[in-house]
């Protein structure tokens, strides 16, 4: 039997799931990162122990028959190597903002309105470590991310997480696919890294950048040493991979323009499967290859956090049993921690709009649940104005695809069909993607 692994790396551990060509599982593994005050620079040490044990943990005889690999990562998240693949500082990780001390630079090297006009993208991080992070000496030594002086350094490597722990499977340095690199500034219509962006980034100081391939390419097999201690076939092939947001997106099955997958985590984000490219940094919103077609999403600060500020998992499942989906609650919030958002609406100093709060918390929650179902009717509803294919149907992902009632007031306001996907998880997403890549689907 031919068996397909896929890896997630998300923000708290790592996640495997292994399938068979009909889509069923076979194997699922976790690893949780230990939170024992590592230092951010021993952050590959943790990853590569995660990736490690994760394999370790699906039984031999599965792991014999394994034919492809493929793993995601993070978005945004990255780090710089030498050429035998050893990090030479600290990872940037995918939240650090630290990209907003070279916003002037950025701005004159991109066009307007480009995806990688935020202080989080990939490009910005590699600007600042350009500027402050990566020193150039005449001796032509760098001093890397405040760690001093190191031997001369002839080649640097810019690497997504993603790329450098496939590196660790398939030994080949300096690869990655075109969703990890979107906000590196790669030109996903032309397929090549663009003129502004070689330019603007020429210098002393220039790492090499990846080579982009699509995701779901094989990129070679298993190394020798990484076969034979997992006991994988000597033709096992380690296929590009992708990031956890577009995995999780993948796992939902879904394939049709005008259907879409929101996740309502900690946070609420909107995927749309579109006929139509949408990029707008005004409002965070930008897309995906996807095949033929593109992925358009955005995000907001609002979502299953706010929830859980107020109510515990319990009251959450007991209140929402008494709220009638049908009847549309009065109160108009928009429920947030602290101020600010970005999508659908583009205000920074946004406040939070929680008042009035009734006395009733059965209805409180009802307003909180309407008002969210408000913001993402609307974030859909941006999408279709910029020139997205109209939404036919939403999937829900996350904790609040388990609440019904939360359900029906959604589809009230999208006014198309909500369902639940099967699979959600972002580990069984990135396995498909490496079942297609070794069937050359």
């Amino acid at each position: 039997m031919n068996l397909y692994l896929g890896i997630d790396f998300g923000t708290t551990g790592a996640r495997s799931t292994v399938i068979d060509s009909q889509g069923t599982i076979h194997c699922e593994t976790e690893y949780t990162f230990a939170n024992n005050g590592q230092q951010q620079r021993e952050l590959p040490s943790v990853w590569q122990n995660a990736l490690w044990d994760s394999i370790e943990q699906i039984p031999p005889t599965i792991r014999n028959q394994v034919r492809a690999i493929a793993l995601d990562g993070t978005s945004s998240t990255v780090m710089l190597c030498n050429t035998d693949g050893i990090p030479v500082c600290e990872p940037i990780l995918y939240n650090d903002a630290r990209g907003a001390a070279v916003t002037e630079r950025l701005r004159a090297i991109a066009p307007a309105n480009h995806t990688v006009l935020s202080a989080t993208s990939s490009l910005a991080k590699l600007l600042w470590w350009q500027e402050g992070g990566l020193e150039a000496h005449p001796t032509k030594q760098f001093s890397l991310c405040g760690t001093g002086i190191l031997p001369v350094v002839e080649k640097l490597y810019f690497l997504h997480q993603a790329d450098w722990l496939a590196f660790l499977l398939h030994g080949k340095l300096g690869i990655s696919d075109y969703h990890n690199a979107l906000k590196l500034g790669f030109d996903v219509d032309t397929l090549c890294y663009p003129n502004w962006l070689i330019e603007g980034i020429a210098g002393a100081a220039t790492p090499e950048l990846p080579q982009v391939v699509a995701p779901g390419t094989p990129v070679g097999e298993v190394r020798a040493q990484v076969g034979d201690r997992f006991g994988f076939p000597r033709d096992c092939m380690i296929c590009a991979g992708t990031t956890d947001s577009i995995a999780a997106f993948l796992a939902s099955g879904v394939n049709l323009p005008g259907e879409a997958v929101s996740s309502l985590g900690s946070t609420l984000a909107v995927k749309l499967l579109s006929h139509t490219r949408v990029d707008d940094s005004r409002y965070g919103i930008y897309s995906h290859k996807l095949g033929d077609l593109w992925l358009v999403g955005g995000a907001s600060n609002t979502g299953g956090a706010v929830l859980r500020h107020f109510f515990t998992d319990v009251e959450l499942e007991t209140y929402s049993t008494q709220i009638d989906p049908e009847q549309e609650s009065l109160l108009d919030y928009y429920p947030l921690l602290k101020k600010g958002d970005r999508f659908p609406i583009n205000d920074p100093n946004l406040p939070p709009r929680l008042e009035p709060r009734p006395t009733d918390s059965v209805e409180f929650l009802h307003g909180l649940l309407e008002s969210i179902a408000r913001i993402e009717a609307r974030g859909y509803q941006l999408l279709q104005e910029l020139g997205a294919t109209p939404l036919t149907k939403v999937y829900t992902a996350g904790g609040g695809a388990k609440n019904a009632v939360w359900s029906a007031i959604r589809k009230r306001y999208l006014k198309v069909p909500v369902e639940t996907p099967i699979h959600t998880a972002a580990a069984y997403g990135v396995a498909l993607l490496a079942m297609r890549g070794a069937m050359g689907i």
